[in-house]
């Protein structure tokens, strides 16, 4: 007899179907697991014969074979560990293998007998929605699962209490969708003193999910800026957070099964390597620029970071999403993140001040910031001076407009972005192109002649006037007005800075 059991593997955002196949054979004992597992999967023969014994089964003393079909897929993860359990206790006769054909099973299983949470339940719950079947997935995962809407779902505590249910002996209670309360929000914009130029650029990057770089000497408050753009963007649509959550899911960061509306703000150190920023790694797993989809991803010391890791930043920022290719694996995550930038202008942070930069100036300034290349600097959208700020400064009171008055603004220009760009598949003036980026970001006469005498003057790329029509459609919509002025233009070219050159 050979009992069937359905699971899924993960490639990258898609759920693939996987059948689990035991079959129990006279001839010595033996238990072996055959269709490229990997030495998780592999290692579930020990995790599945001590969760038996735990409840009191011993295998039979025959030839058990498991089987993952189709056999020339790679298998990754411990969450194969249950449906193994279960395909092997339907050919022992120990519960209905037509019961179980009506679901979907992933979890990993501990040497008692728990079902414990594993990556990627929400990508199976969603696959399971898909080919209309129900869902068996660990207790702590339930509320994740409970999203994919129309499925009935066992949210199992362990495997005893599993069985029961099935067997009609007792009732697991259906899990409720979990909403994850909101995190602080970071810092006020109340706390920055000065910098009215750069919390300006903040507004309008917020405003149009626009690329920004920071540049200024040490203890300026561009980290501290930074830091306060989680608190005047936006919340997640249900869509939209359920999007971030599946990458999260998938990478096992989804706290508690629960998904919050709040949008990603990763900050990865300079040491970061280029799998840990764009994905990778033995098991594929997304990367920083993945982990901030829809969110924020803020470098900190720009130019600390290895030339080649910034580089690979170059096709996300682009597309939207990023490629990660293996021998075994080709593999897609989106990652349509907005990146913030902070840096020194060159190493020892005082470049202009001659009581504290040093005697190489301004020589260092061109060699540090040449470690990031032109074409990285021409698809920031905004670039700001933030200069040091006065103990003059710091001892006035609060500004009054604080993020709550930013946030404000910000919402109403993205519910205008949201209303203008409905049908076009952009979120936010930062993706405007082809077509919609002649429709809606085209200026008025005298903003087309200043914007034209500024791309000869300034040698703009394509790029660039791109993003300058982008930016400046964004200024308008923070003025609630219809067309792109001069005055619109001419800030947006404000915040353009040539790359520099050693």
């Amino acid at each position: 007899m050979v009992a069937l059991v359905s699971t899924v593997a993960y490639l990258g955002l898609e759920a693939r179907a996987i059948e689990v196949q035991c079959q129990i054979a006279p001839g010595l004992p033996r238990f072996h697991v055959v269709g490229l597992p990997d030495k998780a999967v592999n290692e579930s023969r020990q995790r599945v014969t001590a969760a038996l014994a735990a409840m009191g089964l011993s295998l039979p003393p025959k030839v058990i074979t498991i089987n993952l079909s189709p056999a020339d897929l790679p298998k990754e993860g411990s969450h194969y560990d249950l449906p193994i359990a279960l395909a092997l206790l339907a050919a022992m006769g120990v519960t209905d293998a037509e019961l179980l054909a009506d679901y979907v099973a992933v979890g990993e299983l501990a040497l008692d007998g728990r079902v414990i949470a594993s990556p990627g339940v929400l990508l199976a719950a969603l696959h399971a929605s898909a080919s209309e079947r129900g869902l068996i997935c660990p207790a702590a995962q339930g509320s994740e699962a409970r999203w994919a809407s129309g499925i009935a779902i066992i949210a199992a505590p362990d495997l005893i209490s599993l069985l029961n249910h099935l067997k009609g002996y007792q009732v697991l209670p259906p899990p409720i969708p979990g909403e994850a309360a909101p995190p602080p929000r970071g810092p006020d914009l109340a706390q920055v003193k000065g910098q009215e130029v750069a919390k300006r650029a903040l507004e309008i990057a917020a405003a149009g999910g626009h690329n920004l770089a920071m540049i200024g000497p040490p203890g300026a408050g561009k980290s501290l800026l930074a830091s306060c753009l989680p608190g005047v963007l936006p919340a997640l649509t249900p869509a939209e957070a359920l999007e971030v959550s599946m990458v999260a899911s998938v990478a096992g960061t989804l706290e508690d099964g629960r998904i919050s509306r709040a949008r990603p703000f990763r900050s990865p150190h300079h040491s970061a390597s280029m799998a840990a920023l764009t994905g990778g790694g033995l098991r594929v797993r997304p990367g920083e620029v993945s982990l901030a989809h829809l969110g924020v991803l803020f470098l900190d010391e720009l130019p600390e970071f290895q030339r080649a890791v910034l580089d690979s930043l170059r096709q996300p920022l682009e597309t939207g999403e990023v490629s990660v290719a293996r021998a075994n694996a080709h593999v897609t995550y989106p990652a349509r993140f907005q990146l913030i930038a902070a840096m020194n202008p060159c190493r020892c942070g005082h470049l202009g001040d001659p009581a504290l930069g040093c005697s190489r100036a301004p020589r260092c300034a061109a060699d540090y910031q040449a470690k990031i290349s032109g074409p990285l600097l021409d698809r920031i959208d905004l670039h700001v001076e933030v200069d040091p700020v006065s103990a003059a400064d710091l001892s006035l009171p609060p500004p009054a407009e604080g993020s709550a008055q930013v946030a404000s603004r910000v919402a109403a220009a993205r519910a205008i972005q949201t209303a203008r760009l409905d049908d076009t598949g952009a979120r936010t003036n930062a993706e405007l192109d082809g077509t919609a980026l002649e429709t809606y970001a085209t200026p008025d006469e005298a903003g087309r002649k200043l914007l034209a005498q500024a791309a000869d003057a300034m040698r703009l790329s394509a790029r660039g006037y791109t993003r300058v029509l982008r930016v400046a459609r964004t200024i308008a919509d923070l003025a609630s007005a219809k067309a792109i002025g001069r005055a619109h233009i001419a800030e947006a070219l404000s915040y353009r800075r040539r790359p520099p050159r050693a």
